[in-house]
């Protein structure tokens, strides 16, 4: 395979990959009402847990998931990714139980896991230096599409199909995928360097789904409770575990000390930082449209689109500016913040006009960051470790905007309504946005120097 051989056609099937697997995250949202309804008569803790499945599992196996791929092959990861997203898909539609579709989402996350980092990896190995940034900028595009195409998706089964059949339509779809991808897709270069540590994968895997259980179950349970600070706990010592095992390992899945790296900090916070915004919005959008604005499901979904045109818009203004990243995503996470704190004006006398202008504030403000953001994470790592990069990208976004759902959910829920908690919602994660991104753009730098990498670096697994 030639070098730098990334053609439109295997651009297209990527991006639809990734569309695909991150539009469930937010499809399911709005099939609430109608699941709680069904004759699975699934309690709250079990709505709780189809919504929260797929996001945990998700998140959990990205980085083992990206390494796998790394390791065995990009091109079969994405296969079996698909196959295993549709094999969830299929499992919930066919559910007789809430335990049968809670497993199926959890499969359809495992899946999205394989998906996500693939197809990065494979983008970052096929495309030509001076093209990677228009690729990021069209993947990282894909993910904000996923999200308005799952809002329409759930929107429009939840008023005129069932929740069945969006499940069931997610099958035929990834056949169709796994048949692009096998025609479109080159088999990139395997990394004999890269390493499944079946160890470190567990204590790893294990932590972050504790870390994550804990963020998302935390509103509900309370953040003080025994189960939550037990989550917390349970996941820093297996966190803490993966660390000193890797130190100590000759063959790790990854060196903790890539985190060495500024620009790998820098660009993980803001990444997750700007999924914390944009989760957050996710989180009161469509209540605030149904609940206050008295949209319909489908018409809701309709109506959040304008944030796929700021994304698009944004997007090309990144690619031209992407030899500024620093200055790219600090304007980029700075226009989410006062786009949060815009949208915490909105009341039930807002018009929609004026809403939807916070709402391109905001699209734009991610389309311009996260292009820069993407590559600042991969580029910190070396090549033959982009899929573990992409794994931890996209670690870091989950988590953000499992943490934006969750400081939003807790806001709400010490006022009596949506309509008096929105406003102090958006306006506590619009602060922490902008303080936060003060840390981002204080810390992204340039990569390190080759020939200034520190000895325990030299084996490739830790930060250029």
């Amino acid at each position: 395979m030639p070098p730098h051989a990334l053609k439109r056609s295997t651009l297209l099937a990527l991006c639809a990959c990734v569309l695909v697997a991150q539009s469930m995250v937010a499809a399911i949202n709005l099939l609430i009402p109608q699941l709680s309804s069904s004759s699975l008569h699934p309690s709250r803790t079990g709505i709780l847990w189809t919504v929260d499945a797929y996001v945990i599992v998700f998140a959990g196996l990205l980085v083992p998931a990206g390494a796998l791929g790394d390791r065995y092959g990009r091109k079969g990861a994405l296969l079996a990714g698909l196959a295993l997203f549709a094999a969830g898909a299929a499992t919930s539609a066919l559910a007789t139980g809430p335990a049968f579709l809670i497993a199926g989402r959890g499969l359809s996350g495992a899946g999205a896991a394989l998906i996500t980092p693939a197809t990065l990896s494979v983008l970052m190995h096929l495309s030509a230096p001076e093209r990677r940034a228009r690729s990021m900028g069209a993947w990282t595009l894909s993910i904000g599409l996923g999200g308005a195409a799952g809002n329409l998706g759930g929107g429009l089964a939840g008023q005129f199909l069932t929740w069945r059949a969006l499940f069931a339509v997610m099958v035929p779809l990834a056949a169709a995928l796994a048949v692009a991808v096998a025609v479109t897709v080159p088999r990139t270069e395997r990394s004999a360097r890269s390493n499944p540590d079946p160890l470190g994968t567990l204590l790893l895997t294990a932590g972050l789904v504790a870390v994550l259980f804990g963020i998302i179950e935390g509103p509900p349970y309370g953040w003080t409770s025994a189960r939550i600070l037990g989550a917390f706990a349970a996941g820093a010592l297996l966190i803490a575990a993966f660390a000193l095992h890797a130190l100590r390992s000759a063959a790790p899945l990854f060196d903790p000390r890539v985190f060495g790296s500024a620009r790998l900090r820098a660009a993980s916070l803001g990444t997750a930082t700007g999924f914390f915004g944009l989760f957050a919005l996710f989180f009161v959008n469509s209540q605030y449209l149904q609940g206050v604005k008295g949209f319909g499901a489908a018409v809701t979904g309709v109506a959040i689109m304008p944030l796929v045109f700021g994304m698009a818009a944004a997007q090309k203004l990144a690619t031209r500016w992407a030899g500024r990243p620093r200055a790219v995503i600090g304007a980029g996470l700075t226009l989410i913040g006062l786009g949060l704190l815009g949208a915490s004006t909105a009341d039930a006398g807002t018009p929609y006009a004026v809403f939807v202008c916070w709402l391109l504030v905001i699209s734009a403000g991610a389309g311009l960051s996260m292009p820069a953001l993407t590559l600042g994470v991969v580029t910190s790592l070396p090549a033959h470790q982009a899929g573990l990069g992409s794994g931890l990208g996209t670690t870091a976004r989950e988590t953000g905007a499992a943490l934006g759902v969750a400081v939003t959910g807790t806001v709400l829920s010490s006022h009596p309504d949506l309509l008096h908690g929105m406003g102090p919602a958006l306006r506590t994660v619009g602060l922490v946005v902008l303080a936060a991104t003060a840390l981002v753009v204080a810390e992204y730098g340039p990569l390190a120097r080759p020939g200034r990498v520190p000895h325990h670096e030299a084996d490739g697994t830790a930060a250029r």
